[in-house]
């Protein structure tokens, strides 16, 4: 039981103490509203996927891979995804119009408030946009699994553990601290941004422009490193 709540800790802290993966999901999320548990539940998925295939890497080509080359490379990579949601961050919240629309379901009068970059007539955000805020936060959290070594320091008391069965445990409770982590980060960032959004028109930009500033200073230092 110890190795198992010892694996979750190791993967919330994992999580929670990194800015780059806070700042990559944190737009997307904002976004997404009360879909946004599901950002940063694909994020933690393809996170596992990619420490899961970098182990995998490392054993199949041992002394022909150098990890560190590739862990830099990865890091280039997941600079620019971050500035490129900095950027789309950044446009939807310049873009981002408020519209109340008041209509009438059984003799009483209802208010809908909805948000488009554009006047469209009483529309919501397209299905594919979510699809591809889902695809976006799954391959952004491979990427962060592929590059670094902070997850690595994370594993590694795995393996000191006398048995394989206790390895497996830990490596499982440490996958799902980071899953549960960054679910729980993505539902409170689409909780404040759904309260910004149903205040007020600028409050929501300046949420939304404030979280994909944060993705495009970390995105350019990552790439500046």
């Amino acid at each position: 039981m110890l190795v198992i709540w010892t694996g979750l800790i190791a993967g919330f802290v994992h999580v929670l103490g990194g800015p780059d993966h806070l700042a990559a999901v944190a737009p997307l999320s904002a976004e997404d509203h009360r879909g946004a548990w599901k950002v940063g539940l694909r994020w933690g998925v393809g996170h596992s996927a990619g420490v899961v295939l970098v182990g995998i890497l490392v054993y199949l080509l041992k002394g022909i891979l150098h990890v560190e080359r590739f862990s830099a490379f990865n890091e280039r990579l997941v600079g620019v995804a971050l500035v490129v949601i900095g950027l789309w961050g950044l446009y939807k919240a310049i873009s981002h119009k408020v519209h109340v629309h008041a209509h009438k379901h059984g003799g009483a009068e209802h208010v809908h408030v909805h948000g488009h970059e554009h006047p469209h007539p009483g529309l919501k955000h397209p299905t594919k946009e979510g699809h591809l805020h889902m695809r976006a936060a799954l391959g952004v959290g491979i990427l962060h699994g592929l590059a670094g070594s902070s997850h690595l320091l994370g594993v590694l008391p795995a393996l000191a553990l006398p048995t394989a069965q206790a390895t497996a445990s830990y490596l499982a409770s440490f996958a799902a601290g980071t899953i549960a982590a960054m679910t729980g980060f993505a539902a409170t960032i689409g909780w404040m941004s759904m309260w910004n959004f149903f205040r007020m028109d600028k409050a929501y930009r300046i949420f939304l422009g404030s979280l994909s500033t944060a993705a495009l200073v970390i995105g350019g230092f990552w790439l500046a490193g």
